[in-house]
């Protein structure tokens, strides 16, 4: 490729200014990803989904004759997203609409013409309320599907996503399945279960110890479903830390294995991979009644990018 020197021409070049300095800290982070998903041991079939990806906006200089410094060589922003779904419906329908749901996600967050690659507010409001436009557009979507066939009538699900770019974490949440961020060895959950048990302790007509086990734990006061016209939808912006997990699991893991087991098995040495079949494992020999898919990230955040 062959440059013109305009500096030949006599053209000034601008001296004293401050060298632009590219803001790519978020390429710095290391993130071991890995998900997995099993059918368990009573279900015919598998009605949950989920979805890793990593997110990258990048520029590398190819010639110029700027002045050294101007414009920086390469630059890069690299996010990384999770998604887990739970599908909920009679025959099929419950995988088609997790299925969908996922993949319809996917193909809005792809058309957006401008991706937004930072989280300071209010951008990270105004990523929250995309993802909240988009989860609506899903129910519109998964509707017009029942109303070319009509044996889909009655399908939802659930669906959880976590999306980190740098330090920073959005999770967008309706359902029961969960996101739970951890911390120095503690698991602190990152969204509330909608369901009817949740509604009635958050109402103070049953105690919160009494939801694990109440009747109406598994009745869904929220999903993205064929019926209602309205997702309501669960948004967080939290700060991450070197050293932390954040997990995303339908309800076959938790309604199989307790939060302290949990905690131990993302403690453990080894990789993600490693830590995800392990909590599969503990959710097969606990009974395997439901399907019950994860999925995990563990941070490695440089000191630059935390400061």
């Amino acid at each position: 490729m062959k440059m013109q020197d305009d500096n030949a021409a006599g053209l000034p070049v601008e001296s004293g200014r401050e060298p632009r300095r590219p803001e790519s800290e978020s390429s710095l982070v290391e993130v071991d990803l890995a998900g997995l998903t099993h059918q368990g041991r009573v279900r015919p079939n598998n009605e949950d989904h989920f979805f890793i990806a990593r997110f990258d906006r990048s520029m590398r200089t190819l010639g110029t004759n700027l002045p050294e410094g101007e414009v920086p060589p390469r630059s890069s922003e690299t996010a990384y997203g999770m998604l887990v779904a739970d599908g909920v419906g009679g025959a099929a329908a419950g995988e088609v609409a997790s299925r969908t749901a996922i993949a319809e996600l996917v193909g809005l967050a792809l058309e957006t013409p401008d991706w937004i690659m930072r989280f300071d507010e209010p951008l990270a409001a105004e990523v929250l309320k995309r993802m909240e436009r988009r989860f609506q557009k899903i129910h519109d979507i998964l509707v017009e599907r029942t109303e070319s066939n009509p044996a889909l009538r009655g399908m939802g699900t659930t669906l959880t996503l976590a999306c980190s770019l740098g330090d920073d974490l959005i999770a967008a949440h309706v359902g029961d399945s969960r996101a739970y961020l951890f911390h120095e060895g503690r698991l602190e959950r990152l969204t509330r279960d909608q369901t009817l048990a949740q509604s009635l302790a958050d109402a103070g007509a049953i105690r919160q110890e009494e939801v694990a086990s109440h009747a109406t734990r598994h009745v869904l006061t929220g999903a993205i479903a064929t019926r209602g016209a309205f997702v309501q939808v669960e948004l967080r912006h939290v700060r991450l830390a070197d050293g932390d997990q954040v997990l995303l699991c339908t309800d076959g893991l938790t309604e199989m294995v307790q939060e302290d087991s949990i905690a131990r098995a993302l403690a453990a040495r080894g990789s993600s991979s490693d830590a995800c079949r392990r909590l599969i494992e503990l959710a097969l020999e606990a009974g395997g009644k439901d399907n019950v898919t994860v999925a995990l990230g563990r941070y490695r955040i440089p000191a630059s990018v935390s400061a």
